[in-house]
């Protein structure tokens, strides 16, 4: 496999792309992830003529036109194409909303007092801050409940790093 070294602008405008595109199924307006990432849509059309160099994004003419990823995008991503997702409810302060949570890693639960968890969602983070308490509950197919509190945010990953107050399991 080639390894493509992306720019951290490229990665926050590929990411911003496979969001949206995972979300809509349609493709995604310059406009549109411009808003997302806080850049001009001249600056990210630029940096799709770029990406699409790489093979990683393909441009939809026409008026309903815009980008969409390609399956290598998935890949550098780390990521998979979800068709029909499953949600967990992501909670934060009262708010409640659907997400979908693409994978959990604790990083060091040898010290219970210490556990952290890096956790990777479909959707932006973008409205996540740190110090933000959250819980994630009703994982499908686990069960799992996880609560903490928003050590950092990686938007362009898509990643939040959770210091873990409290972790249930089904029966637990």
């Amino acid at each position: 496999m080639v390894t493509i070294d992306l720019t951290s602008s490229q990665r926050a405008i590929l990411t911003a792309l496979v969001n949206d595109y995972q979300g809509e199924g349609s493709p995604v307006p310059a406009k549109t992830i411009a808003e997302t990432v806080d850049r001009e849509p001249r600056t990210v059309r630029n940096q799709m003529s770029s990406l699409n160099s790489l093979g990683l994004v393909e441009g939809v003419p026409g008026p309903h036109g815009g980008y969409e990823p390609t399956d290598a995008a998935y890949d550098i991503l780390d990521r998979r194409p979800v068709d029909d997702p499953e949600t967990a409810v992501l909670a934060r302060e009262f708010d409640r909303v659907d997400a979908v949570v693409d994978g959990i890693t604790f990083t060091n639960v040898h010290h219970p007092e210490l556990c952290r968890a890096r956790i990777r969602f479909q959707e932006s983070v973008q409205t996540l801050g740190e110090g933000d308490a959250i819980a994630i509950g009703a994982i499908p197919h686990v069960g799992l409940l996880i609560a903490g509190e928003i050590e950092a945010v990686e938007p362009s990953r898509n990643h939040v790093l959770l210091n873990v107050a409290r972790l249930e399991t089904p029966g637990s």
